[in-house]
């Protein structure tokens, strides 16, 4: 039995959850909110049904971390800090390095800090916290888990773009997605409730959250993916616009006033999507309530399923066929309206979506009546479950979890 912590570390929240392997059993979870901020959150989920909230202010990643250990043993989840024996990390960006997860080393580590160009919100403080768990727990198994190593199978014809190709040769401009912790485990997931080997099907994943991409799955391997060079990329999202021409980045830029083209990236980012169509919030459910009165609202919602549908269409001809189609995510996990919606526009794919079994939040199902050639499910995603599972799989040798 090893106990291993799952670490998901973002630059003002820390999210963790501590497993009991190879049970798969969730002994605690929780995270640190407004990290950097005055009166941080903590909080933890743990025994049965316990629940603990802290608020003070947590300065530093250093205090987090630290903070995070300490209150495993305050509140008598571990006894010691020995009992933890592995510790898996989110990292966003692999780039063409990293083709699957690693056990980190000096090296490994040193090259996700060169990776940051990637993914500069995310790499510089995953790599961070790596650095502080090891010298917290300097004997402790740790490994990397990337967003982007799901897409390591993509061929070139799908992850490169149009452009002179000694880019890609010397900068490394190309589509490398996102999202792929969650897109892996639940098509794996899928797979197992629909009865057949992941190998044997033609699979696309909607990640439906806040942020959200859609990945296409052939005979078990990823082929192409929504989000590109960043997630920035893709469907509309609550804030971020998606794919746009780029020519419109510099038609605004100048249009606005902006100083460079990174503020405007930024209006991309964090004033588009959802919350810039609707003019009135990020979050479907928000836009959802305000629809019927609201043509904003209506209108942002039709251009969001538009879209999925769109890559769903251009994916299923690319794959010639379509033999599972999987919800997750927030919005996915408990979108029954939205389901409906971009299933009956799916009809001349083969998909169906029954109304009485669509008629759940955020657990398993499937949602397709069982004459439909599509099979068409809801899993929840646990990107947490998939990160310890590399864990125990990289470390099956690794003394501590012995």
């Amino acid at each position: 039995m090893a106990k291993i912590l799952a670490i998901n570390a973002g630059s003002s929240t820390l999210k963790w959850k501590l497993f009991v392997m190879p049970a798969e059993t969730v002994l605690a979870s929780g995270m640190i909110d407004r990290l950097g901020l005055a009166n941080s959150v903590f909080t933890a989920n743990y025994g049965d049904g316990q629940t603990f909230k802290m608020t003070k202010d947590i300065t530093t990643h250093d205090m987090a971390a630290t903070l995070l250990l300490e209150e495993l043993k305050e509140l008598g989840i571990i006894d010691h800090f020995e009992e933890i024996s592995g510790i898996g990390h989110r990292v966003v960006a692999g780039g063409e390095q990293f083709k699957d997860s690693v056990i980190i080393t000096e090296q490994t580590l040193s090259q996700i800090e060169a990776l940051a160009e990637y993914a500069p919100l995310h790499n510089p403080t995953q790599a961070y916290y790596i650095r502080v768990f090891q010298k917290l727990l300097p004997r402790v198994l740790q490994v990397a888990v990337f967003d982007t190593s799901l897409y390591a199978t993509m061929p070139q014809k799908n992850f490169l773009y149009s452009i002179p190709y000694e880019y890609y040769e010397k900068y490394g401009a190309r589509k490398y997605g996102a999202h792929g912790t969650s897109h892996r485990y639940v098509s794996e997931r899928a797979a197992e409730l629909v009865g057949k080997p992941l190998e044997q099907l033609k699979m696309i994943t909607l990640h439906l959250g806040s942020g959200a991409s859609i990945t296409a799955f052939d005979h078990g391997k990823a082929v192409d993916t929504s989000m590109g060079f960043t997630p920035l990329a893709g469907i509309t999202m609550a804030t971020r616009s998606g794919d746009v021409d780029p020519s419109l980045v510099a038609f605004l830029t100048e249009k606005l006033g902006l100083k460079n083209i990174n503020e405007m990236i930024t209006i991309l980012n964090q004033k588009s999507g959802l919350l810039g169509l609707s003019e009135l919030s990020p979050d479907q459910r928000d836009i959802e309530k305000a629809a019927p009165t609201n043509k904003l609202a209506q209108q942002a919602l039709d251009i969001f399923v538009n879209r999925v549908v769109k890559y769903i269409g251009s994916y299923v001809a690319t794959m010639d066929g379509l033999d599972v189609l999987v919800f997750t995510a927030g919005s996915g996990e408990n979108g029954i309206g939205l389901r409906q919606n971009i299933g009956d526009q799916l009809a001349y794919f083969g998909v169906k979506v029954d109304p009485e079994r669509n008629h759940i939040r955020g657990k398993e199902q499937i949602i397709s009546p069982e004459s439909a050639p599509v099979t068409t499910l809801v899993v929840p995603t646990n990107e947490e479950l998939m990160i310890v599972r590399d864990v125990m799989r990289l470390g099956h040798n690794y003394t501590a979890l012995d």
